[in-house]
């Protein structure tokens, strides 16, 4: 055997289990899905082949479903444009030589890095009624109305948004600050010679030449916000009156609370559904205003 045919060997001796476990416990388990997907089963009783019924009563039937994916939807659009209006905004500020840089820096990715579950029992605290300190400080400030964050439907899924605009911000202002450095000065430089400010120089530079990030950025978080789970599931169980229970969350239950298996893989498929057909928009039009050169 030669040289490059033992470095190949070699190569596909380490890929090797890492292929196998992905085929196994990935892609089988996707492959396993669809199939559910066609019956109704329990996991106790025989499986029973039900074809596209899973998928018609869901889509025509299932009224929780179509309470989930509100949910989910409005969760999406509330998420995805404040961490991406955020993250531009503490990037633009941190990719500059100001006081404490490595402190701000790491305190807006330091979110990133908590455990969710941790996150949430803190914000339980923060969004309490009656001694938290959210609404401490709005009675401090003039707000004698205060909101019952957790108990009521109208703000349970805003308490979930701010939890996850403060969790997951600093990933987006990473990227970005990486996009922003990525921007040669000497184009800034020269639209100075012009007589360009600060404004035009953002507008006619900075945001052209981070469109790919930008797109990036976009695309990351609305596959993420979609599959929101872990925040609904600690910080208010779903409730009150499913005002925060989501498609993923309604998958958990279906298959682990009411062992309806097939259900619950029709759901996840059609979420999968959901998300393809939003990330193949998002790539269908970002040639009108994504720029590579």
């Amino acid at each position: 055997m030669t040289l490059k045919g033992k470095e190949t060997a070699a190569a596909w001796f380490f890929l090797l289990p890492g292929f196998i476990g992905f085929c196994i416990f990935v892609f089988g388990a996707v492959v396993i899905s669809l199939g559910l997907s066609f019956l109704e089963w329990d996991m106790l009783t025989q499986p029973k082949f039900v074809g596209l019924q899973n998928y018609l009563r869901l889509i025509t039937q299932d009224k929780t479903f179509h309470l989930v994916l509100k949910n989910t939807v409005i969760f999406v659009l509330g998420t995805v444009p404040a961490r991406l209006f955020l993250g531009l905004i503490f990037a633009l500020a941190l990719v500059r030589n100001i006081p404490a840089r490595a402190f701000f820096r790491a305190a807006i990715f330091l979110p990133v890095i908590i455990p969710t579950v941790a996150a949430a029992m803190v914000f339980r605290w923060i969004f309490n009624a009656d001694f938290g300190l959210l609404n401490e400080f709005l009675y401090n400030v003039g707000i004698s109305n205060l909101p019952r964050w957790l108990s009521q439907p109208k703000w349970a899924l805003m308490a979930i948004i701010i939890l996850s605009v403060w969790k997951d911000v600093g990933f987006s202002t990473v990227l970005f600050m990486a996009g922003l450095q990525g921007i040669p000065s000497s184009l800034y430089e020269a639209a100075w010679l012009d007589g360009a400010n600060r404004w035009k120089s953002f507008v006619h530079i900075t945001l052209p030449l981070l469109s790919p990030t930008t797109f990036f950025v976009i695309v990351i978080n609305v596959i993420s916000s979609f599959q929101i789970f872990d925040q609904a599931y600690v910080l208010t169980g779903g409730g009150p009156g499913n005002a925060t229970n989501t498609i993923v969350y309604y998958i958990y239950n279906n298959a682990f609370q009411w062992f309806r298996m097939g259900y619950a893989s029709a759901v996840a498929w059609l979420l999968f559904a959901i998300i393809f057909i939003a990330t193949f928009i998002q790539f269908r039009y970002q040639k009108k205003w994504v720029y590579y050169e």
